[in-house]
């Protein structure tokens, strides 16, 4: 029978065994750690993007984005309270200029283009017709006045009779006094019936324009009704591409109502948006680079709005390549307005470190080592960054992404 192990033995022997496991993890631990310390502390050149310091010229510029819109594009709108009756194009559909897009119920404005032609007739009769009667008065009054003549004439040679009689004893001086009296008489009636008939003729003249100028303001009715009925016959004033139509047959449609929009889609303009912060940076005629991709374009903002609206500010480039193959209507865009030039100045390539002006610490090749360098960047563009200090001619800075090396100053460069 054996005997009992003692309890101290036991106890030994189990602190014996925890030591040495405790021991063999912790040596592998301190491994592991080494081994990852040492591979987190270097890194291989051809995994990231270096940049070599150079003195040049730096455009600055402010960045933001943008949509490409066809260049030319088209509303119509329905120019009456109608229907639509007929559609004879689908969006996508390309038209010419005529081509028929869609007809609209237009009887009752027929109808009421005909009553206006049916005024206008009128009104051309009873212009007319009081031109005649004014005419008639005028010729009247011009007769009237040419008896009125005659009739002086008469008493001209009454007057001179009576006073040859009363010369020669045969007449009295009451008659020669009666036939002076009723010649003036005639002579201020004649007077007065000349100044009446010019006085009448002034008037007539002015009442003739009045209602000549209220005539053409009436015409002017049938003519923008002929044009509105003209109109209301949708067809597309151009040759384009349909990218919108209203094709519910038999809808309601009142006036001001969209029914379609025609747009060249072969050549494009950009409309774009930025901060009011940037005001004083944008204006018209401002060059602007273009992103597509790996594609540049070139274009100046042809326009902007002149108030600012939630905090931004809306304007359109005009691009110099409208018609590049990758351009689509839609399509968002990265856009680099250039507002300033600065030359001689040290800079280095843009990044996905840059985000503005500020102080960075980025990595720096010095020998077979990346030191990382506290490093004032200032403006910058499309292509560069300006290197305010930190940083001499010819060193190379790495330019790519280093999030993963936050923590380290130094990188072992492989």
């Amino acid at each position: 029978m054996g005997r009992e192990i003692p309890k101290d033995v036991i106890r030994k022997k189990k602190i014996k065994l925890i030591v040495k496991f405790s021991s063999l993890f912790a040596g592998i631990a301190v491994v592991i750690f080494l081994l990852v310390s040492y591979m987190k502390a270097s890194i291989e050149e051809r995994a990231i993007t270096l940049s070599e310091v150079e003195e040049g010229m730096l455009e600055v510029s402010v960045s933001t984005s943008g949509k490409v819109v066809p260049a030319f594009e088209e509303i119509i709108n329905s120019l009456i309270n109608s229907r639509i009756v007929e559609v004879y194009c689908q969006g996508g559909d390309s038209v010419d200029v005529g081509t028929p897009i869609l007809r609209l119920d237009l009887q009752s404005t027929e109808t009421e283009y005909k009553k206006l032609l049916d005024e206008q007739e009128m009104r051309t009769y009873q212009l007319e017709q009081w031109k005649a009667k004014t005419r008639t008065q005028l010729s009247e009054m011009g007769m009237k006045i040419d008896i009125a003549e005659m009739k002086l004439d008469r008493m001209r040679v009454e007057l001179r009779n009576e006073q040859y009689l009363d010369s020669l004893g045969a007449g009295t001086t009451d008659k020669v006094r009666e036939a002076q009296l009723s010649y003036n008489v005639a002579q201020m009636e004649l007077e007065q019936q000349k100044q009446q008939y010019e006085n009448e003729k002034l008037v007539a003249e002015a009442e003739q324009k009045v209602k000549e100028l209220e005539f053409d303001i009436f015409r002017k009715s049938p003519a923008e009704m002929k044009r509105t009925f003209e109109d209301a016959q949708i067809r597309s004033p151009r040759k384009a591409i349909l990218t919108y139509i209203n094709n519910q047959i038999g809808r309601q449609v009142g006036q001001g109502v969209q029914l379609a929009i025609i747009s060249d889609l072969s050549h494009f303009k950009l409309e774009g948006e930025i901060s009011d912060n940037y005001a004083d940076r944008v204006r018209a005629g401002s060059r602007v680079i273009v992103r597509l991709g790996s594609d540049q374009l070139e274009g100046i903002i042809s326009s902007m709005t002149p108030l600012s609206s939630n905090g931004v500010i809306s304007f359109s480039v005009q691009l110099t390549e409208n018609n590049h193959p990758r351009l689509r209507s839609g399509l968002k865009t990265d856009l680099y307005i250039m507002h300033a030039v600065k030359d001689h100045v040290l800079r280095i390539r843009d990044g996905p470190y840059y985000i503005g002006p500020s102080t960075y610490e980025l990595f720096v090749v010095e020998g077979k080592e990346l030191v990382k360098r506290k490093v004032v960047l200032g403006d910058s563009n499309f292509e560069h960054v300006e290197v305010v200090s930190g940083l001499n001619p010819c060193d190379r800075v790495v330019v790519s992404d280093m999030a993963d090396y936050r923590n380290k100053t130094k990188l072992k460069l492989k």
